[in-house]
């Protein structure tokens, strides 16, 4: 079963901004005629911020697998097999760590022994429910 990842107002609003941002201080240079040799490294960095920005904002996504757990944010993929995880504490932030998320107040999956990762699936409720029928022996906590 796949997951889209729930879009916060208050990251979208970042990302967006960045990128505006971004796009507005590169065209703003272009016209005023201000751009050398030198500038076209620093407007292909530019650009390819903006483009890693959009990317990980619009492909974030998990899948409930049969081998597991598979998330993807960007350029960023990994997958975590079932019995692996230990526990999922949901409603709460996490701010530190491997976020492939792109809002708050989503579920932190706790696997291995000290290992955990941050998501934000459409409705937490939901997938925990699926993830429960994979492995009833995960532990849910608020």
């Amino acid at each position: 079963m796949k997951f889209r990842s729930r879009k916060d107002t208050l990251f979208g609003s970042l990302i967006i901004g960045v990128v505006l941002l971004i796009l507005f201080l590169m065209v703003f240079d272009i016209l005023s005629g201000g751009v050398d040799s030198i500038d076209y490294f620093a407007v292909i960095m530019a650009l390819g911020v903006a483009f890693f920005l959009l990317w990980m904002y619009f492909s974030t996504r998990y899948e409930l697998a049969t081998e597991g757990l598979v998330y993807q944010c960007g350029p960023m993929r990994g997958k975590i097999s079932y019995d692996r995880i230990r526990e999922i504490v949901k409603g709460k932030t996490l701010w530190v760590g491997l976020k492939p998320a792109t809002a708050r107040k989503g579920l932190i999956v706790k696997f291995d022994r000290f290992d955990e990762i941050y998501i934000s699936p459409d409705t937490n409720e939901s997938f925990i429910e699926k993830i429960l029928e994979k492995n009833p022996n995960i532990k849910i906590s608020e």
